[in-house]
């Protein structure tokens, strides 16, 4: 029977968050969720990155119901995944949700599928379908995602590419829907909002903006990463570069031994979403590992070398934004030259549509979830 309680008639979505991109691709789905007068929207954070994702939810206004604290000095990856199995699971017996909803491929996505199967939730991802196709590249993320594609029973693709590659591995085509990608929106909400670099070249410099923090490029990659970007300052005196070094305690004291003495490199504290997002629209170049950043930097037009040697997002790739170059400082060297000569400042390519999304993909997972939730399913809601 359903409560007359208006509380409980509103269905249940829980949306677990626990990296920064995580915090920036969920961001406006919880505020899409939270404007829907059908739904009651809490949102979990594991905090994985609590440092990086706080002001995330300063920027969007959107704060966590329940935070976990899963971290631990010097965990490893079973360590983390076991806390966050359990500390999910222990929050969502406390929520009771009708629905979870986590985006991407994060351990913290992992433990939210894993959870939510082991209690009979239905579970979405957002982002589903993003493929390469080898287990060990990106390392977890790529089996995290493939197993958490078997485990969700509403996927949210963003992209033909990814809808495709769900529907090859058999999932229901009545389960995939074709959304875009919430970074888009994310980014489009940021990049209304001029934000200041704090750190870096003067106004009006030609730089280049560094990204890198995958597990895979931690050790001798990340020193070749490294040698690469060295060839590229000397071969351009006139490029500056400004280099956010993630925290992990594997990238920060490489970068700075390798490039800390040279003048145009400015390494810099991790930067806020609304910075960075200035300084991908100033760079006249972006080297990263990041996926979201492959995402943007084609949304902005502004070239992009992929410091991994495969991408889950060729639509970048096929559109001429981004080239893969791998960890090899040849490659780094020869393609950021080639990127530099090409590119004078405000010269974007305009010839083709973004792939990634127009920005609405929050409001469509939204009304998506409305109607597989609350309308086609009424009675199981406040039951």
């Amino acid at each position: 029977m359903i409560s007359s309680d208006p509380e409980r008639r509103r269905t249940n979505v829980v949306c677990v968050v626990g990296t920064r991109p995580e915090a920036i691709k969920m961001a406006p789905v919880v505020r899409a969720l939270r404007d829907q007068s059908w739904a009651r929207c809490r949102l979990v954070f594991t905090a994985q990155h609590r440092d990086l994702a706080d002001p995330i939810f300063e920027l969007f206004d959107v704060r966590p119901d329940v935070d976990l604290d899963v971290m631990r000095p010097g965990q490893s990856l079973p360590d983390l995944s076991n806390r966050l199995l359990v500390s999910v699971h222990q929050a969502l017996m406390r929520e009771r949700p009708d629905c979870v909803v986590a985006q991407g491929d994060t351990t913290t996505v992992l433990a939210s599928a894993l959870a939510s199967y082991m209690l009979g939730i239905p579970f979405a991802h957002v982002e589903a379908g993003l493929r390469t196709h080898r287990l060990d590249a990106p390392f977890p993320e790529e089996a995290n995602r493939v197993a958490a594609t078997h485990l969700a029973s509403i996927h949210f693709a963003p992209t033909p590419t990814a809808r495709e590659n769900l529907l090859r591995e058999g999932i229901a085509p009545e389960a995939v829907h074709l959304t875009g990608n919430t970074g888009i929106d994310a980014l489009h909400f940021a990049a209304e909002r001029e934000a200041a670099l704090p750190h870096g070249p003067a106004p009006g410099a030609r730089f280049v903006l560094v990204t890198v923090h995958r597990r895979e490029n931690l050790g001798e990659p990340l020193r070749r990463i490294c040698e690469g970007v060295r060839r590229l300052h000397d071969l351009h005196p006139d490029v500056e570069f400004l280099w956010p070094v993630h925290p992990n305690p594997g990238v920060e004291p490489v970068v700075r031994e390798a490039l800390g003495s040279l003048e145009r490199v400015h390494l810099s504290p991790p930067l806020d979403y609304g910075p960075f997002v200035t300084a991908m629209k100033r760079a006249t170049m972006i080297l990263s590992d990041s996926g979201g950043v492959q995402e943007e930097a084609t949304a902005l037009r502004t070239p992009v070398l992929v410091l991994r040697d495969v991408s889950e997002r060729q639509e970048a790739v096929r559109c001429g934004v981004a080239r893969l170059v791998g960890a090899d400082p040849d490659a780094i060297a020869r393609e950021g030259g080639r990127r530099l000569a090409e590119a004078t400042d405000g010269d974007r390519r305009s010839d083709f549509a973004t792939p990634f999304g127009d920005g609405r993909a929050a409001a469509r997972i939204a009304s998506i979830l409305h109607r597989k939730l609350h309308v086609e399913a009424p009675t199981t809601v406040g039951v």
